[in-house]
Protein backbone atom coordinates (compact mmCIF):
# COMPACT_ATOMS: atom_id res chain seq x y z
CA UNK A 1 0.00 0.00 0.00
CA UNK A 2 2.96 2.30 0.46
CA UNK A 3 3.22 2.52 -3.34
CA UNK A 4 0.17 4.82 -3.22
CA UNK A 5 0.35 6.43 0.23
CA UNK A 6 3.95 7.64 -0.08
CA UNK A 7 3.46 9.52 -3.40
CA UNK A 8 0.15 11.02 -2.23
CA UNK A 9 1.56 12.24 1.09
CA UNK A 10 4.68 13.48 -0.70
CA UNK A 11 2.44 15.50 -3.04
CA UNK A 12 0.55 16.91 -0.07
CA UNK A 13 3.80 17.86 1.64
CA UNK A 14 5.13 19.47 -1.53
CA UNK A 15 2.09 21.68 -2.16
CA UNK A 16 1.93 22.60 1.53
CA UNK A 17 5.61 23.57 1.52
CA UNK A 18 5.08 25.68 -1.59
CA UNK A 19 2.29 27.57 0.17
CA UNK A 20 4.37 27.90 3.34
CA UNK A 21 7.33 29.28 1.39
CA UNK A 22 5.06 31.89 -0.22
CA UNK A 23 3.41 32.92 3.06
CA UNK A 24 4.37 36.22 4.64
CA UNK A 25 4.32 36.34 8.45
CA UNK A 26 4.81 39.53 10.49
CA UNK A 27 8.30 39.92 12.01
CA UNK A 28 6.94 39.75 15.55
CA UNK A 29 5.29 36.35 14.96
CA UNK A 30 6.62 33.68 17.34
CA UNK A 31 7.81 30.39 15.90
CA UNK A 32 5.46 28.18 18.03
CA UNK A 33 2.43 30.06 16.69
CA UNK A 34 3.67 29.77 13.12
CA UNK A 35 4.31 26.05 13.62
CA UNK A 36 0.79 25.61 15.02
CA UNK A 37 -0.86 27.29 12.05
CA UNK A 38 1.19 25.42 9.47
CA UNK A 39 0.63 22.17 11.35
CA UNK A 40 -3.09 22.79 11.06
CA UNK A 41 -2.81 23.35 7.32
CA UNK A 42 -0.58 20.32 6.69
CA UNK A 43 -2.57 17.85 8.81
CA UNK A 44 -5.87 19.12 7.41
CA UNK A 45 -4.69 18.88 3.81
CA UNK A 46 -3.32 15.36 4.35
CA UNK A 47 -6.50 14.19 6.08
CA UNK A 48 -8.79 15.57 3.38
CA UNK A 49 -6.70 14.17 0.51
CA UNK A 50 -6.74 10.71 2.08
CA UNK A 51 -10.46 10.93 2.86
CA UNK A 52 -11.20 11.86 -0.75
CA UNK A 53 -9.21 8.85 -1.97
CA UNK A 54 -11.12 6.63 0.46
CA UNK A 55 -14.42 7.91 -0.94
CA UNK A 56 -13.32 7.14 -4.50
CA UNK A 57 -12.30 3.60 -3.54
CA UNK A 58 -15.59 3.06 -1.69
CA UNK A 59 -17.64 3.18 -4.91
CA UNK A 60 -15.88 0.05 -6.22
CA UNK A 61 -14.21 1.56 -9.32
CA UNK A 62 -13.68 -1.45 -11.59
CA UNK A 63 -11.27 0.56 -13.78
CA UNK A 64 -8.81 0.60 -10.87
CA UNK A 65 -8.74 -3.19 -10.47
CA UNK A 66 -5.90 -3.71 -12.92
CA UNK A 67 -3.52 -0.98 -11.66
CA UNK A 68 -4.28 -1.72 -7.99
CA UNK A 69 -4.30 -5.52 -8.25
CA UNK A 70 -7.98 -6.41 -7.76
CA UNK A 71 -11.06 -5.38 -5.81
CA UNK A 72 -9.85 -7.15 -2.66
CA UNK A 73 -6.81 -4.89 -2.59
CA UNK A 74 -8.97 -1.86 -3.38
CA UNK A 75 -11.07 -2.62 -0.31
CA UNK A 76 -8.00 -3.13 1.85
CA UNK A 77 -6.58 0.14 0.53
CA UNK A 78 -9.91 1.85 1.24
CA UNK A 79 -9.80 0.63 4.83
CA UNK A 80 -6.26 1.80 5.56
CA UNK A 81 -6.74 5.06 3.67
CA UNK A 82 -9.72 5.81 5.88
CA UNK A 83 -7.76 4.92 9.02
CA UNK A 84 -4.90 7.20 7.99
CA UNK A 85 -7.32 9.98 7.05
CA UNK A 86 -8.99 9.88 10.46
CA UNK A 87 -5.55 9.67 12.09
CA UNK A 88 -4.44 12.87 10.38
CA UNK A 89 -7.82 14.39 11.27
CA UNK A 90 -7.18 13.59 14.95
CA UNK A 91 -3.73 15.18 14.63
CA UNK A 92 -5.39 18.25 13.08
CA UNK A 93 -7.72 18.47 16.09
CA UNK A 94 -4.86 18.08 18.57
CA UNK A 95 -2.86 20.81 16.85
CA UNK A 96 -5.91 23.05 17.15
CA UNK A 97 -6.05 22.35 20.89
CA UNK A 98 -2.34 23.12 21.27
CA UNK A 99 -3.09 26.85 21.37
CA UNK A 100 -3.77 26.68 25.11
CA UNK A 101 -0.50 24.84 25.68
CA UNK A 102 1.46 27.47 23.76
CA UNK A 103 -0.23 30.27 25.71
CA UNK A 104 0.70 28.61 29.00
CA UNK A 105 4.34 28.36 27.89
CA UNK A 106 5.06 31.68 26.16
CA UNK A 107 1.87 33.69 26.62
CA UNK A 108 0.15 35.56 23.82
CA UNK A 109 3.33 37.28 22.69
CA UNK A 110 3.96 36.76 19.01
CA UNK A 111 0.50 35.29 18.45
CA UNK A 112 -0.66 35.51 14.85
CA UNK A 113 -3.55 37.89 14.19
CA UNK A 114 -6.81 36.27 13.17
CA UNK A 115 -8.11 37.00 9.70
CA UNK A 116 -11.26 39.08 9.74
CA UNK A 117 -14.25 38.16 7.59
CA UNK A 118 -17.64 39.82 7.29
CA UNK A 119 -21.18 38.92 6.40
CA UNK A 120 -22.37 35.59 5.08
CA UNK A 121 -18.84 34.28 4.49
CA UNK A 122 -17.96 34.74 8.16
CA UNK A 123 -21.12 32.90 9.22
CA UNK A 124 -20.43 30.06 6.81
CA UNK A 125 -16.90 29.71 8.18
CA UNK A 126 -18.26 29.37 11.71
CA UNK A 127 -20.70 26.70 10.56
CA UNK A 128 -17.93 24.88 8.65
CA UNK A 129 -15.68 24.89 11.72
CA UNK A 130 -18.38 23.31 13.90
CA UNK A 131 -19.32 20.78 11.20
CA UNK A 132 -15.72 19.68 10.82
CA UNK A 133 -15.33 19.14 14.54
CA UNK A 134 -18.49 17.07 14.95
CA UNK A 135 -17.80 15.10 11.78
CA UNK A 136 -14.37 14.18 13.16
CA UNK A 137 -15.88 12.98 16.45
CA UNK A 138 -18.35 10.79 14.54
CA UNK A 139 -15.60 9.45 12.23
CA UNK A 140 -13.45 8.51 15.24
CA UNK A 141 -16.40 6.60 16.74
CA UNK A 142 -16.97 4.73 13.46
CA UNK A 143 -13.25 3.90 13.31
CA UNK A 144 -13.42 2.32 16.77
CA UNK A 145 -16.39 0.18 15.68
CA UNK A 146 -14.58 -0.79 12.47
CA UNK A 147 -11.53 -2.02 14.35
CA UNK A 148 -13.66 -3.78 16.98
CA UNK A 149 -14.22 -7.03 15.08
CA UNK A 150 -16.78 -8.33 17.58
CA UNK A 151 -19.17 -5.53 16.65
CA UNK A 152 -21.78 -7.26 14.39
CA UNK A 153 -21.27 -6.63 10.69
CA UNK A 154 -24.96 -5.99 9.91
CA UNK A 155 -25.00 -3.21 12.52
CA UNK A 156 -21.63 -1.84 11.44
CA UNK A 157 -22.81 -1.70 7.83
CA UNK A 158 -25.60 0.71 8.75
CA UNK A 159 -23.29 2.83 10.91
CA UNK A 160 -20.72 2.98 8.12
CA UNK A 161 -23.36 4.42 5.78
CA UNK A 162 -22.89 7.72 7.61
CA UNK A 163 -19.36 8.14 6.23
CA UNK A 164 -20.36 9.81 2.91
CA UNK A 165 -22.42 12.39 4.83
CA UNK A 166 -19.52 12.98 7.21
CA UNK A 167 -17.21 13.38 4.22
CA UNK A 168 -19.48 16.08 2.76
CA UNK A 169 -19.35 17.89 6.11
CA UNK A 170 -15.55 17.69 6.07
CA UNK A 171 -15.48 18.85 2.44
CA UNK A 172 -17.50 21.92 3.45
CA UNK A 173 -15.07 22.46 6.33
CA UNK A 174 -12.01 22.16 4.07
CA UNK A 175 -13.37 24.39 1.31
CA UNK A 176 -14.44 27.20 3.66
CA UNK A 177 -11.51 27.16 6.09
CA UNK A 178 -8.65 26.71 3.62
CA UNK A 179 -6.52 29.87 3.46
CA UNK A 180 -7.83 32.08 0.65
CA UNK A 181 -4.29 32.32 -0.74
CA UNK A 182 -4.33 28.56 -1.36
CA UNK A 183 -6.80 28.90 -4.24
CA UNK A 184 -4.18 30.72 -6.34
CA UNK A 185 -1.52 28.08 -5.59
CA UNK A 186 -0.97 24.36 -6.24
CA UNK A 187 -2.46 23.65 -2.79
CA UNK A 188 -5.77 25.01 -4.06
CA UNK A 189 -5.55 22.89 -7.19
CA UNK A 190 -5.06 19.80 -4.99
CA UNK A 191 -8.04 20.75 -2.84
CA UNK A 192 -10.17 21.28 -5.95
CA UNK A 193 -9.13 17.87 -7.30
CA UNK A 194 -10.01 16.21 -3.98
CA UNK A 195 -13.43 17.87 -4.02
CA UNK A 196 -14.01 16.88 -7.65
CA UNK A 197 -13.20 13.24 -6.82
CA UNK A 198 -14.71 12.85 -3.37
CA UNK A 199 -17.96 14.82 -3.53
CA UNK A 200 -19.49 12.94 -6.52
CA UNK A 201 -18.40 9.63 -4.97
CA UNK A 202 -20.11 10.59 -1.71
CA UNK A 203 -23.37 11.38 -3.52
CA UNK A 204 -23.18 8.08 -5.45
CA UNK A 205 -22.83 6.27 -2.13
CA UNK A 206 -25.63 8.20 -0.42
CA UNK A 207 -27.94 7.49 -3.36
CA UNK A 208 -27.25 3.75 -3.05
CA UNK A 209 -25.88 3.56 -6.58
CA UNK A 210 -22.55 1.87 -5.88
CA UNK A 211 -22.02 -0.81 -8.54
CA UNK A 212 -25.52 -0.22 -9.96
CA UNK A 213 -24.38 -0.60 -13.57
CA UNK A 214 -22.83 -3.99 -12.79
CA UNK A 215 -25.86 -5.40 -10.98
CA UNK A 216 -28.18 -8.07 -12.29
CA UNK A 217 -31.30 -9.61 -10.79
CA UNK A 218 -32.01 -13.32 -10.74
CA UNK A 219 -33.56 -16.26 -8.92
CA UNK A 220 -32.19 -18.98 -6.67
CA UNK A 221 -32.61 -22.24 -8.57
CA UNK A 222 -30.89 -24.68 -6.24
CA UNK A 223 -29.72 -24.99 -2.64
CA UNK A 224 -27.63 -27.94 -1.48
CA UNK A 225 -26.41 -28.06 2.13
CA UNK A 226 -23.53 -30.39 3.07
CA UNK A 227 -22.32 -29.91 6.61
CA UNK A 228 -21.48 -26.24 7.09
CA UNK A 229 -21.10 -25.59 3.33
CA UNK A 230 -24.01 -24.59 1.15
CA UNK A 231 -23.92 -24.66 -2.65
CA UNK A 232 -26.27 -22.10 -4.18
CA UNK A 233 -27.22 -22.07 -7.86
CA UNK A 234 -28.69 -18.92 -9.39
CA UNK A 235 -30.18 -18.07 -12.78
CA UNK A 236 -29.65 -14.41 -13.69
CA UNK A 237 -31.90 -12.33 -15.92
CA UNK A 238 -29.25 -11.66 -18.52
CA UNK A 239 -25.77 -12.59 -19.59
CA UNK A 240 -23.32 -12.48 -16.71
CA UNK A 241 -19.89 -12.87 -18.27
CA UNK A 242 -17.22 -13.74 -15.75
CA UNK A 243 -13.75 -15.22 -15.84
CA UNK A 244 -12.89 -18.32 -13.79
CA UNK A 245 -11.78 -17.27 -10.31
CA UNK A 246 -13.67 -13.98 -10.07
CA UNK A 247 -16.15 -13.11 -7.32
CA UNK A 248 -19.38 -11.12 -7.05
CA UNK A 249 -21.28 -9.18 -4.43
CA UNK A 250 -24.45 -11.17 -3.75
CA UNK A 251 -27.59 -9.88 -2.02
CA UNK A 252 -30.00 -12.54 -0.81
CA UNK A 253 -31.61 -10.25 1.79
CA UNK A 254 -31.80 -6.48 1.11
CA UNK A 255 -31.82 -5.81 4.85
CA UNK A 256 -28.49 -7.64 5.20
CA UNK A 257 -26.92 -6.13 2.10
CA UNK A 258 -24.34 -7.48 -0.31
CA UNK A 259 -21.60 -9.95 0.62
CA UNK A 260 -18.68 -11.07 -1.57
CA UNK A 261 -18.68 -14.71 -2.68
CA UNK A 262 -16.36 -16.39 -5.16
CA UNK A 263 -18.10 -17.78 -8.22
CA UNK A 264 -17.63 -21.55 -8.05
CA UNK A 265 -18.56 -22.28 -11.66
CA UNK A 266 -17.22 -21.51 -15.11
CA UNK A 267 -19.11 -19.17 -17.43
CA UNK A 268 -21.47 -21.26 -19.57
CA UNK A 269 -23.00 -18.26 -21.30
CA UNK A 270 -26.50 -19.04 -20.02
CA UNK A 271 -26.63 -16.71 -16.99
CA UNK A 272 -26.22 -19.49 -14.41
CA UNK A 273 -23.74 -19.08 -11.56
CA UNK A 274 -22.98 -21.13 -8.47
CA UNK A 275 -21.62 -20.02 -5.12
CA UNK A 276 -20.25 -22.14 -2.30
CA UNK A 277 -20.90 -20.49 1.05
CA UNK A 278 -19.45 -21.65 4.35
CA UNK A 279 -21.13 -20.78 7.65
CA UNK A 280 -18.47 -18.47 9.05
CA UNK A 281 -20.54 -15.57 10.39
CA UNK A 282 -24.06 -14.60 11.45
CA UNK A 283 -25.24 -13.95 7.88
CA UNK A 284 -23.85 -17.14 6.35
CA UNK A 285 -25.16 -19.23 9.26
CA UNK A 286 -28.66 -17.81 8.80
CA UNK A 287 -28.63 -18.49 5.06
CA UNK A 288 -29.00 -22.22 5.64
CA UNK A 289 -32.29 -21.57 7.44
CA UNK A 290 -33.74 -18.79 5.29
CA UNK A 291 -32.64 -19.37 1.70
CA UNK A 292 -35.05 -21.21 -0.58
CA UNK A 293 -35.45 -22.07 -4.26
CA UNK A 294 -37.36 -19.35 -6.09
CA UNK A 295 -36.07 -16.57 -3.86
CA UNK A 296 -34.91 -13.42 -5.69
CA UNK A 297 -31.21 -12.58 -5.70
CA UNK A 298 -29.14 -9.63 -6.88
CA UNK A 299 -25.59 -10.15 -8.13
CA UNK A 300 -23.05 -7.39 -8.73
CA UNK A 301 -19.83 -7.97 -10.58
CA UNK A 302 -17.80 -9.72 -11.61
CA UNK A 303 -14.71 -8.48 -9.80
CA UNK A 304 -11.27 -9.78 -8.92
CA UNK A 305 -7.91 -10.61 -10.47
CA UNK A 306 -7.61 -14.22 -9.22
CA UNK A 307 -8.16 -15.36 -12.79
CA UNK A 308 -7.22 -18.51 -14.67
CA UNK A 309 -6.07 -16.55 -17.71
CA UNK A 310 -3.53 -14.63 -15.62
CA UNK A 311 -1.33 -17.71 -15.17
CA UNK A 312 2.22 -17.35 -16.42
CA UNK A 313 2.72 -20.14 -19.01
CA UNK A 314 6.49 -19.97 -18.44
CA UNK A 315 6.23 -20.82 -14.75
CA UNK A 316 5.46 -24.04 -12.92
CA UNK A 317 1.98 -23.89 -11.41
CA UNK A 318 1.27 -24.67 -7.75
CA UNK A 319 -2.29 -24.11 -6.58
CA UNK A 320 -3.15 -24.21 -2.86
CA UNK A 321 -6.69 -24.20 -1.46
CA UNK A 322 -7.92 -24.38 2.11
CA UNK A 323 -11.54 -25.32 2.87
CA UNK A 324 -14.05 -23.14 1.04
CA UNK A 325 -11.07 -21.38 -0.56
CA UNK A 326 -11.25 -24.13 -3.18
CA UNK A 327 -14.15 -22.36 -4.95
CA UNK A 328 -12.07 -20.35 -7.46
CA UNK A 329 -10.18 -23.50 -8.38
CA UNK A 330 -13.46 -25.32 -9.01
CA UNK A 331 -14.26 -22.64 -11.58
CA UNK A 332 -10.75 -22.98 -13.01
CA UNK A 333 -11.08 -26.74 -13.39
CA UNK A 334 -14.52 -26.48 -14.98
CA UNK A 335 -13.17 -24.02 -17.55
CA UNK A 336 -10.18 -26.27 -18.27
CA UNK A 337 -12.48 -29.26 -18.80
CA UNK A 338 -14.06 -27.32 -21.68
CA UNK A 339 -10.63 -26.56 -23.18
CA UNK A 340 -8.28 -29.28 -21.84
CA UNK A 341 -5.57 -28.32 -24.32
CA UNK A 342 -4.99 -25.14 -22.25
CA UNK A 343 -4.41 -27.08 -19.01
CA UNK A 344 -0.70 -26.63 -18.39
CA UNK A 345 0.79 -28.93 -15.71
CA UNK A 346 -0.15 -27.90 -12.16
CA UNK A 347 -0.09 -29.32 -8.62
CA UNK A 348 -3.33 -28.62 -6.74
CA UNK A 349 -2.95 -28.94 -2.96
CA UNK A 350 -6.25 -29.07 -1.11
CA UNK A 351 -6.23 -28.75 2.70
CA UNK A 352 -9.23 -30.08 4.62
CA UNK A 353 -10.01 -30.70 8.27
CA UNK A 354 -11.66 -34.07 7.59
CA UNK A 355 -11.58 -35.67 4.17
CA UNK A 356 -14.31 -38.15 5.09
CA UNK A 357 -16.86 -35.36 5.62
CA UNK A 358 -15.51 -32.88 3.09
CA UNK A 359 -18.07 -31.76 0.47
CA UNK A 360 -15.49 -30.79 -2.17
CA UNK A 361 -13.15 -33.78 -2.52
CA UNK A 362 -15.47 -35.87 -4.71
CA UNK A 363 -16.01 -32.98 -7.09
CA UNK A 364 -12.29 -32.19 -7.21
CA UNK A 365 -11.42 -35.79 -8.01
CA UNK A 366 -14.03 -35.93 -10.77
CA UNK A 367 -12.81 -32.70 -12.37
CA UNK A 368 -9.13 -33.63 -12.13
CA UNK A 369 -9.81 -37.11 -13.56
CA UNK A 370 -10.50 -35.48 -16.90
CA UNK A 371 -7.39 -33.31 -16.70
CA UNK A 372 -4.31 -35.55 -16.55
CA UNK A 373 -1.95 -32.55 -16.32
CA UNK A 374 -3.51 -31.49 -12.98
CA UNK A 375 -2.16 -33.45 -10.01
CA UNK A 376 -4.44 -33.36 -6.96
CA UNK A 377 -2.91 -33.62 -3.47
CA UNK A 378 -5.32 -33.83 -0.50
CA UNK A 379 -3.98 -32.93 2.96
CA UNK A 380 -6.22 -34.20 5.76
CA UNK A 381 -5.60 -32.38 9.06
CA UNK A 382 -7.45 -35.07 11.01
CA UNK A 383 -4.79 -37.54 9.88
CA UNK A 384 -1.98 -35.12 10.67
CA UNK A 385 -1.33 -34.33 7.00
CA UNK A 386 -0.58 -30.64 7.44
CA UNK A 387 0.75 -28.75 4.43
CA UNK A 388 3.98 -26.79 4.71
CA UNK A 389 6.14 -24.93 2.21
CA UNK A 390 8.58 -27.81 1.97
CA UNK A 391 5.85 -29.99 0.46
CA UNK A 392 5.32 -27.67 -2.51
CA UNK A 393 8.39 -29.02 -4.32
CA UNK A 394 10.32 -25.75 -4.37
CA UNK A 395 13.50 -26.87 -2.64
CA UNK A 396 15.02 -28.15 -5.87
CA UNK A 397 16.09 -24.75 -7.12
CA UNK A 398 12.93 -24.11 -9.11
CA UNK A 399 11.57 -21.30 -6.95
CA UNK A 400 12.24 -18.55 -9.46
CA UNK A 401 10.25 -20.46 -12.06
CA UNK A 402 7.23 -21.22 -9.86
CA UNK A 403 3.93 -19.43 -9.45
CA UNK A 404 1.77 -20.13 -6.39
CA UNK A 405 -1.93 -19.31 -6.39
CA UNK A 406 -3.44 -19.42 -2.90
CA UNK A 407 -7.00 -19.13 -1.59
CA UNK A 408 -7.81 -20.10 1.97
CA UNK A 409 -7.37 -19.13 5.63
CA UNK A 410 -4.96 -16.28 6.32
CA UNK A 411 -3.13 -18.33 8.97
CA UNK A 412 -2.13 -20.98 6.45
CA UNK A 413 -1.08 -18.29 3.96
CA UNK A 414 1.18 -16.68 6.57
CA UNK A 415 2.73 -20.05 7.47
CA UNK A 416 3.44 -20.86 3.83
CA UNK A 417 4.98 -17.44 3.22
CA UNK A 418 7.28 -17.87 6.23
CA UNK A 419 8.30 -21.28 4.98
CA UNK A 420 8.94 -19.95 1.48
CA UNK A 421 11.08 -17.17 2.93
CA UNK A 422 13.22 -19.76 4.72
CA UNK A 423 13.61 -21.68 1.46
CA UNK A 424 14.69 -18.51 -0.33
CA UNK A 425 12.79 -16.02 -2.47
CA UNK A 426 11.83 -16.25 -6.09
CA UNK A 427 8.39 -17.88 -6.24
CA UNK A 428 5.47 -15.61 -7.07
CA UNK A 429 2.67 -15.79 -4.52
CA UNK A 430 -0.83 -14.74 -5.61
CA UNK A 431 -3.52 -14.41 -2.96
CA UNK A 432 -6.95 -12.86 -2.86
CA UNK A 433 -7.73 -11.76 0.70
CA UNK A 434 -11.12 -10.09 0.90
CA UNK A 435 -12.41 -8.29 4.00
CA UNK A 436 -15.47 -6.08 4.11
CA UNK A 437 -14.15 -4.17 7.14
Amino acid sequence: MSFLFVPLLALVAAVWYGAFAAAVYPPEAALPWIARREGLYLSGLASFALMSLAMLLAVRPAWLEKPLGGMDRIYRLHKWTGILAIGFGAAHWLVELSGDVIKSLIGKAGRLPKSQYDGLYAQLREIAEDMGEWALYAALAILVLTLWKRFPYHWWRHVHRAMPALYLMLAFHAALLAPPAYWAQPAGALLALCLAVGVPAAFVSLAGRIGRRRQMSGTVTGVNQTGDVMEIACRLDGKFAHRPGQFAFVTFDPAEGAHPFTIASADRGDGTVRFCVKALGDHTRRLGQTLAVGQPVRVEGPYGRFQLDRRDPERRQVWVAGGVGVTPFLAWLEALRVRPETAQPADLHYCTRDSAADPFIGRLEALCAGLPTIRLHVHDARRGELLDAGMLGLADGGKAKTEIWYCGPQGLADALKRGLARLGGGARFHQEAFEMR
